[in-house]
This record gives structure tokens, C-alpha cells and sequence, in this order.
């Protein structure tokens, strides 16, 4: 069983999972790319019920669907939760092993900078994914 453990850059707020995810994906959004402050959000989702987060989370409503969760001690990105759907995201450099990330496709790459370059060969959804 693959345990998926990880927190934020000062370690006050550390999460765990023993649940595989339910996808893991690249998203090209804007309101990801702004979230994070990078070209794109790598996350993994899981069932809210299953992830156990331990410390205090800020949370912001980036949109009607999605709050994000940071660190208020250190800053660092950690979710995105979509209370409707029962889900959370959680940003892949923030697990303990970066490398348990398996990424099998990239969505919103209509918002995609020009300068990434997506030759990983996984599939690519101008928007979001097929339903």
C-alpha cells in the first residue's frame, strides 16, 4: 500500500493519505497558475474524507467551485477543494516523495504558456477533461 505523505515548506501543516488518488493531473488554468505562481498546477485528488491534514489551513475562495488551502505560516500551496464534489486536490511538489506523482494527462492547455512544451506524450484537453 502506497502511503501519500506531504506538508508545506516549514511543516506546520502536513497531510496523509493511504487511499490511491482519484486522478493526478497537470492543470493549465489560470487560477492555478496564478494559485500557485507557477506555469501550472501537478496535483493529485483524493476524497476529502480520506486525506487527514493536521495544522491550520488558510483557505480562500478562488472561485464559486474551488477554495485553495496555504500554509499561514510559510505560505506554501497545498489544495484545492471542491466542497460540492467531495474532493481535494493536493499539489504534487509538496509530497514527501515528489516521485509518487503519475500524471496521465494535462487540461486547460488552451491557457498554457507558450514557453512549456508538452512532449510527455499524455493526452492534452484544451479545456477541461472528458466527462
Amino acid at each position: 500500500m502506497t502511503i501519500y505523505r506531504g506538508g508545506c515548506l516549514c511543516g506546520a501543516v502536513r497531510y496523509e493519505c493511504t487511499e490511491a488518488p482519484i486522478n493526478e493531473r497537470v492543470c493549465h488554468c489560470r487560477l492555478c497558475q496564478k494559485a500557485i505562481g507557477a506555469a501550472f498546477n501537478a496535483r493529485l485528488l483524493f476524497r476529502i474524507d480520506d486525506l487527514k491534514v493536521t495544522g491550520k489551513v488558510n483557505w480562500f475562495a478562488s472561485s464559486e467551485a474551488i477554495d485553495r488551502g496555504s500554509c499561514p505560516e510559510c505560505g506554501t500551496p497545498l489544495f484545492s477543494r471542491r466542497n460540492a464534489g467531495g474532493v481535494i486536490g493536493v499539489t504534487s511538489a509538496t509530497l514527501d516523495d515528489p516521485a509518487l506523482f503519475k500524471p496521465d494527462m494535462h487540461i486547460w492547455v488552451s491557457s498554457k504558456q507558450p514557453w512549456v512544451q508538452l512532449e510527455d506524450g499524455m493526452a492534452a484537453y484544451e479545456e477541461g477533461p472528458p466527462a
